[in-house]
C-alpha cells in the first residue's frame, strides 16, 4: 500500500526534475539543500538563486542562435531583460553578465540606468528599449541621457505626443521605435490594446512625421500581447499582422531593421510543465524569415523582452506550519507562518499557481490540506496545484514541524506586494536571502534584507 508523500509524488508528477530532487528525505532546490538554509535563517523566508537567471538568459540565447543557424537566418538575435519583472540591483547586475540589453517602463527605470552607468555597471554604449505610456519625467530622462551621448536608448513611440517632445528636447541624431497596439484575444475585456498605435495608422504616421524628420531614425517595429508566446491561431495571426506592417514599411523606410517581438515566454508553474521552447524559437525564426521573403524584404534583427523567464524561477519563498485549524469534517487547514496575500499576491489577485513542495518529511503519509496565511482576510488562502484541484502534504504533527516552499516566484510579488511598505494586517516583511555560488562551486549565502520589524512598519504609518 503506497501511503507516503514520496510515493504519491511518484505516482502523479515528473519527479525529480533538472530542479528538484529529494536527499535524506528533505528536498532540494538545484542541489541547494533547503532544510539547512531554514535552520540557518529562519522562516518565513525569500530567496533568489542568483545562476538561475544566468541560466535561463543563456537558454533562450541557445535556441535563437541554433535557430538562425537552422533557417539561414541573415540578421541576428538580441535578448532584453524586461525590468518591471523584478527591479532589484541583484536581478538587473546579473541579467547584464550575459550581454543583454534592458527594457524600461517607467521614470524611474531611468534613474536606474543612469545608477548603474555611474556605478561603473556598463558604458554610455548600453542598448536600452524604453517602452509604455511616457509621461514627461519619462519624456525628459530619455532626452537627458541621448543628449549626454547614450546612443542606444531607443524610446518606442506609444503614442503621437511622445514625437513631438522628444524632437522638443533633443539636440542630436536620435533612434526610435514604433509600438503596434495589438488586438486582444477574444477573452478580454477590451479588444484593442492601450499601449501603442494601431496596425491602420503606423504606415500613415511614419509618412507624415517621421519619414523627413531631421532627427529621428525609426528603427525598430515593437510587437507584443499579454498572453505571451503560445503555439495557438491567436499568437501567429497577431504575428503575421506584425509582419505585414514590418514588410510594408521597410519598404518606404529601409532604416527599419529590427523586431521586437516582446515577451512572454512561460516558467515552469507545475512538475507536469511542458512548452517546447526550442520548437516555438524555431518557428518564429522560420515564419518570420518566409514572410520576408516572400515579400521581398531583408529579414529584421529579432528583439525579446523576456522578463518572469528571466528571473521567475529563480525565486523562492519557504514557510513553517505552525498550526492546523479543522473547520469540519472534511477541511483541514494548515496555516503558515506568513501570508499569501502579502507575499506571494498573484496567488489571490489573479489565482496564479506556483509550484509547492514540502521541505521535509517527504517519508510520512500525507493527508489533503488548504493552506491558509495569517492575515484576517478570507482571500488569503491557497488551496490547490496547477496539476490537481487539491494539496496533498505530509499529515500534519505538533512534535514534527513541517515545511514547504514555493518555487518560481521571482517575478512581480515583491514589488506588487509593496516590498518593505505597509502590507495587509501589517504582516511584516519575510527576511530575503541571496544565493549564489562560489568559484569553487560551492553555495553561498547573503541576507539582502532582514525581516520586517514592527517599529519599521509603525513608522511608515505616523507611529
Amino acid at each position: 500500500m503506497k501511503i507516503k508523500y514520496s510515493e504519491l509524488i511518484d505516482q502523479t508528477l515528473y519527479f525529480p526534475t533538472e530542479e528538484f530532487n529529494v536527499a535524506d528525505n528533505t528536498l532540494q532546490f538545484h542541489d541547494i539543500p533547503l532544510m539547512e538554509v531554514v535552520e540557518k535563517f529562519g522562516t518565513p523566508l525569500k530567496f533568489n538563486y542568483l545562476p538561475k537567471i544566468s541560466m535561463n538568459i543563456e537558454r533562450a540565447k541557445g535556441w535563437f542562435k541554433e535557430a538562425i543557424e537552422k533557417n539561414d537566418y541573415k540578421k541576428g538575435y538580441k535578448y532584453c531583460y524586461c525590468t518591471k519583472s523584478s527591479q532589484f540591483a541583484f536581478v538587473v547586475e546579473e541579467a547584464l553578465k550575459n550581454d543583454i540589453s534592458l527594457e524600461t517602463s517607467s521614470a524611474y527605470d531611468m534613474d536606474i540606468i543612469r545608477s548603474l552607468y555611474e556605478k561603473g555597471t556598463y558604458g554610455k554604449d548600453v542598448e536600452v528599449i524604453c517602452n509604455g505610456f511616457k509621461t514627461d519625467d519619462y519624456l525628459a530622462k530619455i532626452s537627458d541621457l541621448i543628449n549626454n551621448g547614450f546612443q542606444n536608448i531607443i524610446p518606442i513611440l506609444d503614442n503621437y505626443r511622445e514625437l513631438d517632445k522628444l524632437t522638443e528636447s533633443i539636440d542630436t541624431t536620435f533612434n526610435i521605435g514604433i509600438r503596434i497596439a495589438s488586438e486582444e484575444e477574444p477573452k478580454f475585456e477590451f479588444y484593442t490594446s492601450r499601449l501603442g498605435i494601431g496596425y491602420k495608422d503606423i504606415i500613415p504616421y511614419y509618412s507624415q512625421k517621421i519619414a523627413e524628420h531631421p532627427n529621428a531614425r525609426l528603427k525598430m517595429l515593437h510587437f507584443f500581447i499579454n498572453t505571451g508566446i503560445k503555439d495557438t491561431a491567436y499568437y501567429w495571426n497577431e504575428l503575421y499582422k506584425c509582419l505585414r506592417v514590418y514588410a510594408r514599411l521597410k519598404k518606404i523606410a529601409p532604416e527599419v531593421d529590427s523586431l521586437n517581438i516582446g515577451g512572454g515566454f512561460p516558467i515552469k508553474t507545475s512538475l507536469n510543465f511542458d512548452y517546447d521552447y526550442q520548437y516555438m524559437v524555431n518557428e518564429i525564426v522560420s515564419q518570420i524569415k518566409k514572410f520576408c521573403e516572400e515579400e521581398g524584404v531583408e529579414e529584421p534583427n529579432i528583439y525579446t523582452e523576456f522578463g518572469s523567464f528571466t528571473v521567475g524561477e529563480s525565486g523562492g519563498h519557504l514557510y513553517k506550519i505552525i498550526s492546523q485549524k479543522r473547520q469540519n469534517d472534511r477541511e483541514k487547514w494548515n496555516m503558515i507562518d506568513s501570508s499569501f496575500m502579502t507575499t506571494l499576491p498573484d496567488t489571490w489577485a489573479i489565482s496564479r499557481k506556483f509550484i509547492m513542495l514540502p521541505l521535509n518529511r517527504w517519508e510520512d503519509t500525507y493527508e489533503r490540506v488548504f493552506l491558509g496565511g495569517l492575515t484576517c482576510d478570507s482571500d488569503d488562502y491557497y488551496n490547490s496545484e496547477q496539476h490537481t484541484n487539491a494539496i496533498y502534504l505530509p499529515v500534519f504533527s505538533e512534535t514534527k514541524p513541517l515545511y514547504i516552499g514555493f518555487f518560481h516566484t521571482g517575478a512581480y510579488q515583491e514589488t506588487i506586494g509593496g516590498y518593505g511598505g505597509v502590507h495587509h494586517c501589517l504582516m511584516p516583511q519575510p527576511k530575503h536571502i541571496l544565493i549564489d555560488k562560489d568559484e569553487e562551486g560551492n553555495f553561498t549565502y547573503k541576507v539582502f534584507r532582514e525581516e520586517q520589524k514592527a517599529e519599521d512598519v509603525l513608522k511608515i504609518l505616523g507611529y
